[in-house]
């Protein structure tokens, strides 16, 4: 051998990696994203349940211009069973009483609804049919009066946000049109 050109057994032809190496990256590689999907998972329900807060918004306004348009009263209306096949109703469903304030809809459709409420019943929303005809500045529940920032009137017919943790799995629409994850009764005892 010529002096200088000696050979080091550890030194690589061409730069190349060995499989052990590619074999740690990839396993470095499958870890950081392991630990990165629950967190796009949770990122991915809060941008769900911010449109879901939205179409409750819009429903909440669809509900105004009904009232606004019949004599200061709230619809009388009844959710679509999903045990009833087919539906036995005796008072319409919120997409057919309130069709033509609504517009779209898709707005009763909420984005986390992976089990398919809306298409079985015609809405992702309960509608409170405690409240049904009742005038809009006096609502009575049970005999009790209820100020409208106390009394929801639509919610999420099932834990479609679960994901967001614990109290956060159903939105609420109250009567006064402001929106929480979280029914709260005034005058009861929350944690």
């Amino acid at each position: 051998m010529k002096a200088g050109t000696e050979s080091h057994p550890s030194r690589r032809a061409g730069g190349a990696f060995t499989l052990i190496e590619l074999l740690v990256v990839m396993a470095i590689i499958a870890l950081l994203a392991a630990m990165l999907l629950p967190v796009l998972s949770k990122a991915k329900e809060a941008g769900r349940s911010t449109a879901c807060i939205g179409n409750l918004h819009q429903v909440g306004l669809a509900l105004q211009l009904y009232v606004d348009g019949n004599q200061n009263r709230l619809p009388e209306m009844r959710d679509r069973d999903l045990s009833s096949n087919p539906p036995a109703l005796p008072l319409p469903a919120p997409d057919v009483v309130m069709k033509s304030e609504l517009g779209n809809l898709n707005v009763l459709r909420c984005p986390s609804d992976f089990q398919g409420v809306f298409e079985q019943t015609g809405s992702s929303y309960a509608w409170n049919s405690l409240l049904n005809g009742q005038p809009a500045e006096n609502l009575k529940v049970f005999g009790l009066n209820f100020d409208p920032h106390a009394i929801p009137v639509f919610f999420d017919k099932e834990g479609f946000h679960a994901a967001r943790g614990p109290g956060k799995a159903v939105n609420y629409l109250y009567a006064d049109g402001h929106i929480k994850n979280l029914l709260a009764i005034e005058g009861t005892l929350q944690k």
